[in-house]
């Protein structure tokens, strides 16, 4: 039995998060102010090909407005939405940059891809935890790519956008583990497997996705489908732990970048 002490206890400050999301705005301005953003593309035919393809797809997941979540969130509380808004803005930015990267591989953005459109709808008909659960597993399950890109992209273009976007989506994980943990650690234990089989069944249709149409990406990073599948599920795994009370942080972490760093 899960005590009013207990319940407490797991509220997250959301005060918390909106000091860090401010705070992190002087972080975003000195990684991209190190980024030379003239320099030409250091990048093989193929993997520009390839990476150009992944982000692509990047650029419009990440690029919506975040109207529908904010629209469920007007229940919470005014720190809670506000920390919504700004998780909000930190996921645009990143398909802005996803865009500069393709301007810097000589492309240019997608008008619209059917994956994203299929994902905007499913999240659109989810109720708010059930929508940050969603967001929990895409950024759970995109982590090792964003960190690979940090580490091993093959140029230092790629792979400042890589620190960039990497860094943010450890903080935006542990953001949706503070916010799921009191509702799931609340659950009766029979009711538990109903939640993780579910989740589980998503992470692993997220990580297939991910390799058909970001695999070669991946491999210009010096990434095989199978290495990347692996860190994705334990990335995922992690975090669904977490999520649920057991082991794991929900601390705004700088780690993604040290060569510690799970993948």
């Amino acid at each position: 039995m899960i005590t009013a002490d207990a319940r407490r206890a797991d509220a997250p400050s959301f005060e918390r998060w909106v000091a860090h999301f401010t705070d992190n705005r002087a972080r975003h301005a000195a990684i991209e102010g190190r980024i030379d953003w003239d320099a030409g593309a250091e990048v093989s035919p193929a993997a520009r090909a390839a990476l150009i393809r992944s982000f692509q797809r990047f650029e419009l997941g990440e690029g919506g407005d975040g109207a529908h979540l904010l629209r469920k969130a007007r229940g919470c509380g005014e720190a809670q939405q506000h920390a919504l808004r700004m998780l909000v803005g930190e996921e645009q930015a990143h398909s802005a940059l996803f865009a500069r990267g393709l301007s810097h591989l000589g492309a240019a953005p997608l008008p619209h891809h059917w994956s994203d459109g299929a994902f905007t709808l499913l999240r659109r008909s989810l109720g708010l935890r059930t929508e940050l659960m969603l967001f929990l597993i895409a950024e759970a399950v995109a982590m090792p790519y964003f960190v690979v890109l940090a580490r091993r992209g093959p140029d230092a273009v790629i792979r400042g956008i890589g620190t960039r976007i990497a860094l943010d989506e450890e903080h935006h994980l542990a953001f949706q583990i503070d916010q799921l943990r009191g509702g799931l650690r609340s659950l009766p234990s029979w009711a538990k497997p109903l939640v993780v089989l579910p989740c589980w069944l998503v992470a692993v249709g997220a990580t297939a996705v991910v390799v058909i149409d970001h695999g070669g990406a991946l491999r210009a990073c010096g990434m095989g489908a199978h290495a990347y599948a692996g860190a994705a599920l334990r990335s995922f795994r992690r975090a669904l732990t977490a999520a649920l009370g057991g082991v794991g942080s929900s601390e705004p972490r700088d780690t993604v970048c040290a060569p510690t760093h799970p993948v």
